[in-house]
């Protein structure tokens, strides 16, 4: 329970903080947020990846919209009854009005509850928060049907090229290879800055918030997986390396980094469900730069840093992404609206050594599935080779 003397110190503060901010890099997401649609907003995705910014953004489109950032160590024992108070601050500091802005509201039992009383009585909401789950599962709870969810990531290539003003180029490209899209570490290039971030999520997002004892395991699983980006995993061996007792404890250390945004996984293709489930995973990372900033021996590794790349650009177009292996292999096949739509394979360079491989698995995957397109992205080639094309990276992630 927070006083409302407190909580007027808090509401002013972060005024005159979000006043003075700069607006940062407009987001890609930013114009396809609507803020009169009829449903509440969610934006959610990895810490500091720029939710706050992107919230600063929405709101100078409002005049005197309500805001109120949870992250604030002084709202840590907020409650759901003090919101009451929070409405009385919010009418002596602003103009009245129907916007309310909330940043990482999910620290905040019961939150829903108020959402849905503020969504019942014609308020707009827009919310953000780092944890998937516990944003859209309470809302769909209380809230079927009536919440839209935006995800941002870290910078993409596009974005990078505005925050430096540069113009789409390989040498452009090969800084972003080399940083990553985390905007508080562009601005330092202190790695520290990302090591501290994933010992954060780490502790904030999964030990404490799931109430994880094996804290040790925890972090050795992470820190594996790291080094094994791109590859493929099985829940029995990673519960055989680390000696965990259950591999039912191995997929919930990994749904509890997928929702926060910490890593993704992909299935291998199979059109029945049952196998498609039992196959072996692959695993991708939020970001190239928190790779490299936490790894040692996979740093260097360009081939599948390139692959990470990629697949982030497919995972922000495409909810249905997987990887194909029959007896060549293709790194990744996309469906949309049950249609499989485009193979795509990645190699750092096509050489005279390895063409007929990355070929042959494009080629395979397009004829065994019927797909219409394939084509292999490489970080600076451009080709044609039996109608698949090949293209440089940064050519592909400006389309």
């Amino acid at each position: 329970m927070l006083t409302k003397e407190l909580l007027k110190d808090i509401v002013l503060s972060q005024k005159e903080e979000k006043e003075n901010k700069e607006s940062g890099v407009l987001r890609e997401i930013h114009n396809k947020i609507d803020l009169d649609f009829n449903h509440i907003i969610i934006i959610s995705g990895i810490r500091r990846s720029g939710k706050s910014t992107l919230l600063r953004q929405l709101m100078k489109k409002i005049k005197n919209a309500y805001y109120f950032n949870f992250e604030d160590y002084r709202s840590l024992n907020f409650e759901l009854f003090d919101f009451q108070r929070l409405e009385e601050v919010f009418e002596e500091i602003y103009d009245k009005n129907s916007y309310y802005f909330f940043d990482e509201i999910q620290n905040v039992p019961e939150w829903e509850r108020y959402i849905r009383t503020k969504f019942d009585q014609g308020k707009r909401c827009i919310i953000s928060g780092s944890n998937a789950l516990l944003l859209s599962k309470e809302l769909g709870t209380k809230l079927t049907g009536r919440h839209l969810r935006y995800e941002l990531f870290p910078f993409s290539y596009n974005e990078f090229l505005i925050y430096y003003n540069k113009k789409a180029s390989v040498e452009s490209f090969t800084e972003y290879f080399e940083y990553g899209g985390f905007p508080e570490f562009l601005r330092t290039k202190d790695k520290n800055v990302l090591q501290e971030l994933l010992r954060d999520i780490i502790m904030k997002d999964v030990i404490i918030r799931y109430k994880i004892r094996e804290s040790k395991i925890v972090e050795q699983l992470l820190l594996y997986l790291l080094t094994n980006c791109s590859k493929e995993f099985s829940y029995n061996e990673l519960a055989k390396t680390f000696n965990i007792g259950s591999p039912t404890s191995v997929i919930n250390y990994i749904f509890y980094f997928e929702d926060s945004y910490l890593l993704f996984t992909i299935p291998k293709f199979d059109y029945s469900l049952r196998k498609q489930l039992a196959n072996p995973k692959k695993i991708y990372f939020i970001d190239h730069g928190l790779i490299r900033a936490n790894t040692a021996s996979f740093s260097s590794d360009n081939g599948r840093i390139l692959e990470n790349i990629v697949f982030l650009q497919l995972r922000k177009k495409y909810k249905e992404i997987y990887y194909y292996k029959g007896e060549h292999e293709c790194d990744f096949l996309v469906r949309e609206k049950g249609k499989l739509i485009e193979a795509i394979q990645v190699c750092y360079e096509i050489n005279q050594e390895n063409i007929k491989r990355e070929l042959a698995g494009v080629k395979e995957a397009i004829q065994s599935l019927h797909i219409k397109e394939g084509k292999i992205i490489t970080f600076n080639q451009e080709d044609t080779f039996d109608n698949i094309k090949v293209m440089p990276v940064w050519k592909w992630l400006m389309k």
